[in-house]
């Protein structure tokens, strides 16, 4: 099993660079880009898969094309730091839909949320009747994405 990413060697780099271009890409695809036969190629891959280095395979969907036109990201301070306070607030953010992501924070705010909506009436709405009544939530901050310049959930895979 691999424990880190020093276990990582030059051809599981590769396979991972390979498979974030392109998750569709059949094990003898992967195995000629990487130079292997298929065999050893879906080995490897397979132990990626149940180390947890590949956590999972995507569609990557356009947001405006699906409907959502708004991009915000909210910044929240909550009343208390508490355990019981900060599992509420993190199991009730899971169960929405329209939160992409939500990151405990160092700094001035606990917590950051990207949240999308359809236009800004809508996510208006959706922040004054539920991430506003989250547990515990004290203050909110919103910044809109004007332009998105890159997302991507790839990782660079050289670390060098």
């Amino acid at each position: 099993m691999l424990n880190t990413a020093a276990a990582l060697d030059a051809v599981d780099r590769s396979l991972l660079d390979a498979l974030q271009k392109d998750g569709r890409a059949t094990v003898g695809e992967l195995a000629e880009r990487v130079s292997l036969s298929t065999s050893p190629c879906w080995r490897r891959v397979r132990q990626l898969e149940e180390s947890g280095v590949i956590s999972g395979y995507h569609a990557h969907l356009d947001r405006h094309r699906v409907g959502y036109g708004v991009l915000g990201f909210v910044q929240l301070g909550l009343h208390n730091h508490t355990a019981d306070t900060t599992a509420a607030f993190e199991r009730e953010v899971l169960a929405l839909p329209q939160v992409l992501s939500c990151h405990n924070l160092s700094g001035r705010y606990d917590y950051q949320i990207e949240l999308v909506a359809p236009d800004l009436e809508t996510f208006a709405e959706y922040l004054r009747t539920r991430i506003r009544n989250l547990p515990g939530v004290r203050e909110i901050s919103t910044s809109f994405s004007l332009k998105e310049v890159k997302r991507t959930v790839a990782l660079p895979v050289d670390l060098a």
